[in-house]
């Protein structure tokens, strides 16, 4: 199969204009908004964190995934300057957009980030928030977060940075490696991806930063902590920081499961979410 057959794979979701920025997203179900965060790394996109999981939750709730700005098939400016700053404007832009005026926003790593970062900024548009395998605190660059940033594209390069990110690799399949590789590989998407994060220092990458204890507990809006116990892209203890540190959070711990709870446990994870979730807005 080639590239291109590989990247129609990934299908188009709809588009709004969000913040400058044309945005693709998926929207599916009724009731309570659950906007979906994607996280990082080459090739990502709502499609790739999400699909798997949206049909269980689009039951109970109604969800939505967008594209983060730069990210997926969402416009990336070559001119623009990307931070969290810029991505909770988008977030919010984007949730206007779509007529959403309180979501629960599920965020999976970076997309966590992003979540603690509107529930500070915006705390009224955010009703509740889940967190997986988001990082906070500060620990030491793991390969999995290292080897994003100086990935080459190819199907078995791709492979093995995603062979890091779950409990059991067989998960990993050819569709996904080959979904994740065509986005990867398109003309200037790796150099869009190393302009979005920042380059690792060190001769072991040194050390991520998450949210701090102060910056956590500001945190107004209810919470839920989703970790994998084997996570080997964003330990454990981070969740564990997390849950220290937002007031009244609660936390559920996942284990034989890495940093994809939702693709590695999804029926469980979806059981989860309809627990937390079904009151709050």
């Amino acid at each position: 199969m080639t590239v291109a057959e590989h990247y129609q794979a990934v299908p188009p979701g709809l588009t709004v204009h969000a913040a400058g920025h044309r945005t693709n997203y998926y929207d599916d179900g009724a009731g309570t908004p659950v906007v979906l965060l994607h996280g990082s790394g080459p090739g990502v996109s709502a499609f790739s964190n999400w699909h798997g999981v949206t049909p269980l939750l689009a039951q109970n709730f109604r969800t939505i995934a967008p594209d983060i700005a730069g990210y997926g098939l969402t416009e990336f400016q070559s001119d623009g300057h990307y931070d969290i700053k810029l991505w909770a404007a988008h977030l919010l832009a984007f949730l206007d957009a779509v007529e959403v005026e309180r979501a629960v926003l599920v965020g999976n790593s970076f997309g966590g980030a992003l979540a603690i970062a509107t529930a500070v900024f915006a705390p009224e548009r955010v009703a509740g928030l889940v967190l997986l395998g988001t990082p906070a605190g500060e620990f030491p660059m793991t390969t999995g977060l290292r080897s994003g940033w100086y990935y080459e594209p190819s199907p078995e390069n791709m492979r093995a940075i995603l062979e890091e990110f779950p409990f059991d690799p067989a998960i990993v399949t050819d569709e996904m490696v080959g979904q994740r590789y065509a986005l990867s590989a398109r003309p200037g998407a790796q150099e869009a991806f190393r302009r979005l994060v920042p380059e690792p220092s060190g001769a072991g990458g040194g050390s991520v930063r998450g949210a701090s204890a102060g910056f956590l507990a500001k945190v107004s809006a209810p919470t839920m902590i989703v970790h994998g116990r084997e996570d080997r892209v964003v330990p454990l203890e981070a969740g564990l920081f997390a849950g220290q540190h937002i007031p009244g959070a609660d936390m559920h711990v996942f284990g034989h499961c890495g940093h994809w709870v939702q693709l590695e446990r999804p029926e469980a994870f979806a059981q989860q979410v309809a627990l937390f979730a079904g009151g709050l807005v």
